[in-house]
């Protein structure tokens, strides 16, 4: 026999139980759209920075690469020039420092001779303390820093620090056992 107030007492509590959880799947569904519109917000801004990351990568690769190259063709006569090139990777950016020469793209550490990763380290140090913001005295102390530069290209060295010195108003404090580099006031200890 079916008990027929106990059956809308279950039916009752179904019910409820049903619209509870309607309830919360609205609640949920609400929630879902606000995390959407969240994210798509965060995408969003994420896409602004990437952009903005960018153009900064690019001006100062343009004013970077200006420096270094400048130097490399003020020492070796068929000069490399130089780039960065700039890399996604994980969700950052990476960049890796190359030479281009004669339509060739040089790894620098593994393919270049002659003291140009010598050349090329110590402009990239003038490009950092020239491109510093706020500005920093300009003022160079290095040690060996032209001690695998051949000594076909040391006298191109030395001139390009004394250039160097002149149009950056650089003070460069060098270390060094070559006399070929000494350049400026010397003392020899």
């Amino acid at each position: 026999m079916i008990d027929l107030e106990q059956e809308e007492l279950d039916v009752e509590k179904e019910a409820g139980q049903i619209a509870h959880l309607e309830a919360t799947v609205a609640r949920e569904q609400k929630e879902l759209t606000k995390s959407e519109e969240g994210l798509k917000a965060a995408v969003a801004a994420q896409d602004i920075l990437q952009h903005l990351a960018q153009a900064v990568q690019q001006q100062a690769h343009q004013r970077i690469s200006e420096v270094v190259s400048s130097c490399l063709s003020g020492v070796f006569e068929d000069p490399y020039s130089f780039k960065i090139q700039f890399e996604r990777k994980r969700g950052r950016t990476e960049a890796h420092l190359r030479f281009l020469r004669r339509g060739l793209d040089v790894d620098p550490l593994s393919s270049s001779g002659g003291g140009v990763v010598d050349v090329a380290a110590f402009a990239l140090r003038v490009a950092c303390l020239v491109l510093h913001r706020p500005k920093l005295s300009k003022v160079l102390v290095l040690d060996e820093p032209f001690r695998f530069v051949s000594a076909q290209y040391q006298d191109a060295v030395r001139e390009m620090l004394e250039q160097l010195s002149k149009d950056m108003g650089l003070q460069i404090i060098q270390i060094t056992h070559n006399d070929n580099l000494a350049t400026g006031k010397v003392i020899e200890v």
